[in-house]
């Protein structure tokens, strides 16, 4: 094991795709390409959204998944110092996949070459690059590796249902054997609904945070659906799975997140200092029960548990960990997830979500800035490679390089993922700049 009160550190981080692949509409045909490239510093993207939106999807025709993947660990490698990744001892590679999303079996034997992980040690998680980036910091910790290298990634638009694949997770006998149809969105439609009724928590907030996010997400340049919308407009937008609407659901997205783990030793070492390094003071994770018909709609629970561990890791007061936190990147999949979440979190009391993002509490300038990036509304849903872009917006805060979407004096980020549905799995993590 590493030395007792020795610190883990993220030393870098490095993504590919996003913002950089073309947003088509759904109905437009597919071997459009994009003629953009790679590079932190694009143009903020001002789109003012005045009619219902036709569907859309963010994809990267341009580059296979093998080299978003690549183009992502180079960005990382270079961030973290690491000239040569294949001459490093005592590292190994995670990659959080799921063989459903890749279309083959076993899909981790096709990680290794983009990632410079040939006859190294590598292993997959099979669930959201959260849990990855856990995975990595136990390894660490446990003295088994100096450096773990992380990696998530969405290549969605090679996917040709992705509602058949969630379809395909749900119960064979009691749901899909009773309706083969099903649109696995009735489960969030169901959990939205008895989590307003509920907590009290108003229609309105919901439609909010979608208005809220993809306002944020004009500042962001990896943002694929950033926007200025009313409302309004999000009310009224086709119903899917009463009460949620079509512009209450985030749209898909490609891209590679890559995140680089140190021990703190051999952080210092590949940084010359502490500048730059953000460290993880504490985690959780949890997993709810798979049955539908036995969860509690109405709470996130697997993220209230998850919390629970990661605020007793980092040694922060259950009783108002608001009071810590300066910022929080969480998960915003549908609308109605971001105030859950807040609440399971507890950077709110339980009915008090709604009133905090009416009174703006939760904005970009409020005293507790919730999805500054613009979230999966804004940026896009990433499956597997959710919690990853979560962890790097999150860092990119923490370092002060967020450019106009900083947060001021941000020093510690609760940064929280949901593995999306059918699931009730989700994951949670306290990071602090070195100043904190």
């Amino acid at each position: 094991m590493i030395p007792k009160g020795e610190r883990i550190g993220i030393v870098g981080v490095g993504y590919a795709g996003l913002a950089d692949t073309k947003v088509r509409s759904a109905q437009e045909p597919s071997h459009t390409a994009s003629s953009t490239t790679n590079t932190a510093s694009a143009s903020t993207n001002t789109t003012t959204t005045t009619t219902t939106p036709t569907p859309t999807a963010a994809t990267s025709i341009r580059y296979s998944y093998k080299e978003l993947m690549f183009l992502a660990a180079r960005m990382a490698y270079e961030d973290a110092g690491i000239v040569d990744v294949r001459s490093k001892d005592r590292i190994s590679f995670i990659c959080s996949t799921e063989d459903f999303w890749e279309g083959n079996m076993i899909s981790d034997e096709y990680m290794p070459d983009q990632l410079g992980a040939v006859l190294r040690p590598l292993c997959t998680v099979a669930a959201d690059g959260l849990y990855g980036l856990i995975t990595g910091f136990m390894q660490i910790r446990s003295g088994l590796v100096d450096v773990a290298v992380v990696e998530a990634h969405s290549k969605l638009s090679d996917v040709v249902s992705k509602k058949e694949i969630a379809r395909f997770a749900l119960d064979p006998v009691y749901v899909r054997g009773i309706y083969p149809e099903i649109d696995p969105y009735f489960i969030a439609g169901l959990e939205m609904n008895r989590f307003l009724y509920e907590t009290g928590n108003s229609r309105e907030s919901c439609a909010k945070v979608v208005s809220k996010n993809k306002g944020n997400a004009l500042a962001n340049p990896r943002a694929c659906y950033a926007s200025s919308v009313d409302i309004s407009l999000v009310l009224s937008s086709p119903i899917v799975a009463y009460p949620l609407t079509s512009m209450e659901i985030s749209s898909y997205a490609d891209a590679s997140i890559v995140v680089v783990l140190a021990s703190e030793h051999k952080a210092r070492m590949l940084k010359g200092s502490t500048d730059g390094i953000v460290w993880i003071d504490g985690v959780g994770w949890c997993s709810d029960t798979p049955w539908i018909n036995d969860r509690n709609l109405a709470d996130a629970l697997y993220a209230s548990l998850a919390a629970e561990m990661a605020y007793k890791m980092a040694g922060i007061e259950m009783d108002e960990p608001s009071k810590y936190i300066d910022l929080a990147e969480i998960d915003d999949t549908f609308s109605y997830k971001e105030l859950q979440h807040m609440e399971a979190l507890r950077l709110c009391r339980k009915g008090e979500a709604s009133r905090l993002v009416e009174d703006g509490c939760t904005a970009m300038d409020g005293y507790m800035p919730v999805n500054p990036s613009g979230g999966s509304l804004g940026v896009g849903y990433l499956v597997e490679a959710t919690g990853l872009h979560r962890v790097l917006e999150a860092v990119l805060q923490l370092r002060g390089m967020a450019g106009s979407m900083q947060v001021h004096g941000a020093r510690r980020a609760v940064v929280q993922s949901w593995r999306g549905l059918p699931t009730a799995s989700g994951a949670v993590a306290i990071l602090s700049s070195n100043d904190s």
